[in-house]
């Protein structure tokens, strides 16, 4: 079971993460529950940070 929600967490946070490349506002964010959400935001933060400093162009 902690396998299943550690994936699901996961994957949350990398979508969040190719939307933030992506230019995608943070509101477009799929999840309701909080968990995911939280990952999906951390990841599209993350993404907007890198973006920002100049790794991705």
């Amino acid at each position: 079971m902690k396998r299943q929600k550690r994936d699901r967490l996961d994957r949350a946070q990398s979508q969040g993460y190719k939307a933030g490349l992506n230019g995608r506002s943070m509101e477009e964010c799929p999840y309701q529950q909080t968990d995911a959400k939280s990952f999906w935001l951390g990841g599209w933060r993350d993404a907007r940070d890198d973006k920002n400093s100049g790794l991705y162009k």
